[in-house]
């Protein structure tokens, strides 16, 4: 058996950063206009090796994406190319993208499946009783066949391509899950620009199936738009680089390491509830370096962590600016030293390197504790450095200015529908059985059934003590206010009026705003866009706003459907905290969008 590998062993910064090439699609034209229908791809799931840690140590074993790809630098178009994370998909607004996923993992899990909590379970097994089997001995009928399913988190997607939970499927399509519905999948490309991903979100071993390498940018861009035409000032090419920002921790032998002993052994024998790597991985390179000229450049930042918050600054304090959140460009830029991020959240900013002097080396830090916000601060010399830049020799380029305003974003009208929403820790805080939301398990009946082109108010009531990035698939909202409470007296009435959960009942909703105390707390400048992923602290109410319809439509009223499909369709969507292994035991819950003459089955 490997042994784990000494953090403190790794070179830093003899990793080079990476950056993924971008998928070349195949274009399908209207033969009467000569005008781009749609961009068509085939990307494939497969093991490969991938050398991650510095040259000198083993090369690891990843989960990745492989398809035809072209150099963005070159030109070269290089097909059966792999990588992890994945290549980007640079999508046009208004140009659809269809995506045949196909399953190339004909092998076995490498990490451990937990059948005890609820998941795909290609197999049918039974669930396993204690005293449970160690891994790797474990259950081999829940190692093989690996299920998938891709989720394009953050897009306003029809329910077949939208990546649910239970549509994933084996390779050669031999076992599929009970809302498999199909294997291509399409994007309308019908929302503001922005930075998106896209992911593995299969029930149950999301954490794990991310873990090994399965995530990717979604760049979706439009010419029209004034900071995205040909006559924009924001860098660009080479001076525009997506960061996906992971921790990993590794085997002496290279090979990954996650951990197969759960927190809680005597009900789960290998799940636990958060994963802290000790080592930061960028693009897939282990604390890599950039060469930066002395100039502007815009980095597109997605934490792609299983559970780790980062909470970013330069280690000379210099400030940067913030354009954009999850759905989009800001109304106005933002200046920052420091930017805090939950996984899932994408951040788009500027970093001007112009005022420094050639040769200095600047490290982005971290300050985050993890688990966010009680966990244990980041050791200095591990996961409290990201990456570095070294700045190149003059001559500087100075920025060009910003627009004041960058993007009109219309306030969404205030809902007279509110939803109160709790976040629970089930069993010990410290070793607990399970996360939920609302008192409900996921297999519980639907209770969030929004009438699409309706406004809502969810006030997301925290009651545990961590922070929780919850997110809401095809929507984008906006926040509205971040408000502490009286927390253990919420909980305790609450238990009082619903018992113990998970609850085998609907949950009887106990109003927050008697146990509120101070007075709202308006969102941020950088957090006052649209989002996709929200904060939700412990000790407080976040409350976001929630419309059903599509982000550029300023106008709409409850009934009617603005999206260019029905979002009422099966199999629906899901609402989920964005801690991968939360969210993989229970912390997620279907939800359904209603057309008018749907049957309204919930109260009031």
């Amino acid at each position: 058996m490997p042994d784990p590998l000494d953090p403190t062993l790794i070179p830093k910064y003899k990793n080079q950063l990476i950056i993924p090439p971008v998928y070349e699609p195949t274009v399908v034209k209207d033969p009467s206009t000569c005008k781009v229908k749609s961009h068509n791809y085939r990307v494939k799931v497969s093991q490969f090796s991938q050398q991650l840690l510095p040259d000198g140590f083993r090369k690891t074993t990843v989960w990745g994406y492989e398809s035809t790809v072209r150099n963005p630098e070159t030109g070269e178009i290089i097909p059966d190319y792999k990588s992890t994370p994945g290549p980007t998909f640079e999508a046009k607004r208004h140009v659809p993208i269809n995506v045949k996923w196909i399953n190339n993992l004909t092998g076995s899990e490498l990490l451990a499946v937990d059948p005890t909590i609820h998941w795909a379970n290609p197999n049918n097994m039974e669930m396993p009783m204690p005293p449970f089997l160690p891994f790797p001995l474990g259950y081999p009928e829940a190692q093989s066949p690996v299920p998938i399913v891709t989720h394009l988190h953050g897009g306003e997607t029809e329910p077949a391509s939208d990546g649910y939970p239970e549509a994933w499927f084996t390779a050669g399509k031999e076992i599929t899950g009970p809302d498999y519905i199909k294997s291509r999948y399409h994007y309308v490309n019908e929302q503001e620009p922005t930075t998106l991903w896209y992911h593995d979100h299969t029930l149950g071993i999301t954490r794990l199936n991310v873990y090994m390498g399965l995530a990717g940018f979604y760049i979706l861009r439009d010419p029209c738009f004034h900071l995205d035409g040909k006559h924009s000032d924001l860098p660009r090419g080479k001076y525009e680089i997506p960061l996906v920002i992971q921790d990993r921790s590794f085997n002496d032998d290279g090979s990954l390491a996650f951990p197969s002993n759960g927190v809680n052994p005597a009900v789960h024998p290998y799940w636990r509830p958060a994963f802290i790597g000790n080592t930061i991985m960028v693009n897939g390179k282990v604390w890599p370096n950039l060469d930066v000229k002395p100039r502007q450049y815009r980095f597109r930042i997605l934490n792609g962590s299983n559970t780790r918050f980062y909470n970013f600054s330069f280690s000379n304090n210099m400030p940067f600016i913030q354009i954009g959140t999850d759905g989009g460009y800001l109304h106005k830029p933002v200046q920052l030293v420091s930017l805090l991020i939950s996984p899932g959240e994408r951040a788009d900013i500027l970093v001007d390197f112009s005022k420094q002097t050639p040769g200095t080396k600047l490290i982005l830090n971290n300050t985050a504790k993890a688990p966010y916000p009680n966990g244990a601060a980041p050791d200095p010399k591990t996961t409290g450095q990201i990456m570095q830049f070294t700045v190149l020799e003059k001559p500087a380029v100075p920025p060009a200015p910003l627009p004041k305003i960058l993007n009109c974003l219309y306030p969404l009208k205030r809902s007279c529908k509110v939803r109160t929403l709790t976040l629970f820790v089930v069993g010990n805080t410290t070793a607990p059985t399970e996360l939920i939301l609302d008192g409900q398990n996921w297999n519980t009946p639907v209770s969030e059934l929004p009438l699409v082109g309706s406004t809502e108010d969810w006030q997301i009531v925290n009651l545990t003590g961590g922070a929780h990035p919850i997110h809401l698939h095809l929507i984008q909202f906006r926040m509205v206010s971040r408000q502490d409470f009286l927390a253990t007296q919420y909980t305790t009435d609450w238990l009082a009026l619903n018992g113990q959960p998970p609850f085998d009942h609907p949950t009887e909703v106990l109003p927050v705003k008697p146990y509120l105390l101070n007075g709202p707390i308006n969102p941020p400048a950088n957090e006052n866009g649209w989002k996709d992923t929200i904060q939700a602290y412990p000790g407080q109410v976040t409350t976001i706003r929630v419309r059903f319809a599509p982000q550029d439509v300023e106008v709409s009223k409850p009934g009617e459907n603005l999206f260019p499909f029905n979002p009422a369709k099966e199999p629906g969507y899901v609402w989920h905290c964005h801690i991968l292994d939360h969210e993989d035991n229970e912390m997620m819950r279907p939800y359904k969008v209603l057309n008018p003459d749907d049957k309204l089955d919930e109260k009031d």
